[in-house]
């Protein structure tokens, strides 16, 4: 991977410190599975211990949080009675439950709590980092969470969807998204995008988008990881289910390669993850051209 991402990331931070010697600039990382964005940010604080970093990945909401949510979205059903008074049913949709529970699109990530942590850091207060136990699907204990002693020097946050603009309306691109019949998944999560992590995003001094050469690459680089984590190459069974997980993601992460987000600066990323060429954006596009 290369190491020409870690320098980006510091000249970003100089430039926001050199822009406002006071303010402790808030740099996103952004780039599709196995982009080596969380790789990246692990070895830049590494090497720069002052800068407190944390993911997108550990600020998901608690599985109680997802599983509500889930029921709750899924199920309701409004309509108007013959009096025209406006009521609600609700309305059981197992596919669309199944569709919310997935953790990763957005809408499943508790900001308040990511916007917590920024606050606390930026104000120089010992802060405990929030992490996610992937393998028991749950926020880890907070007992759990690693403290960061401030003053930080930069805050560091690494996201796949991180800088995304929602994504223009389509028929289904995949399988997952032809469940997803009524469409209320996909407006869900077009909605939260556009109303809850706008804002957040704009939140950043610069966001560094990692972009991957297509969709294939991604889907091959998210196999990769798996080999690794699971120790053993993939059976049928595992391609399969990682073929069908992916399709979760596919929608933002194509349209976010056809431009659709707000980072400040692209990085084009070859099949090896090396950086090939780098754009910078003082008007960073939000939806693809």
């Amino acid at each position: 991977m290369s190491a020409a991402i870690q320098d980006l990331i510091g000249a970003l931070i100089a430039d926001a410190r050199k822009k406002a010697p006071d303010h402790i600039p808030l740099i996103g990382v952004a780039g599709a599975q196995g982009a080596g964005k969380s790789y990246q940010c692990r070895q830049f604080v590494a090497a720069n211990p002052r800068v407190a970093y944390f993911s997108l990945d550990d600020v998901y909401l608690t599985k109680a949080e997802r599983v509500w949510r889930a029921d709750n979205i899924s199920s309701f059903d409004p309509y108007r009675d013959m009096d025209g008074n406006f009521q609600v049913d609700h309305k059981p949709r197992p596919e669309i439950e199944r569709l919310l529970l997935t953790r990763g699109p957005p809408g499943t990530h508790d900001l308040s709590l990511a916007k917590d942590v920024i606050a606390r850091l930026k104000r120089g207060e010992a802060t405990k980092l929030p992490r996610f136990d992937k393998a028991a699907d749950d926020r880890a204990p907070e007992a759990d969470w690693p403290a960061f002693h401030g003053p930080a020097d930069a805050i560091l946050i690494d996201g796949w969807c991180l800088g995304a603009a929602p994504p223009p309306p389509s028929e289904p691109i995949n399988d997952v998204e032809r469940e997803d019949e009524d469409g209320i998944w996909r407006k869900e999560t077009e909605t939260q995008l556009r109303k809850v992590y706008a804002p957040f995003f704009a939140m950043f001094d610069a966001i560094v988008y990692l972009k991957p050469p297509n969709w294939e690459i991604v889907k091959r680089w998210r196999a990769e990881q798996e080999v690794e984590t699971l120790g053993r190459a993939l059976t049928e069974e595992d391609q399969a289910r990682l073929d069908r997980f992916m399709m979760h993601y596919e929608r933002i992460t194509r349209s976010m390669m056809a431009g659709g987000h707000m980072a400040t600066v692209v990085a084009d990323l070859n099949d090896a993850r090396d950086v090939i060429s780098v754009r910078h954006h003082a008007n960073p596009p939000t939806s693809p051209p």
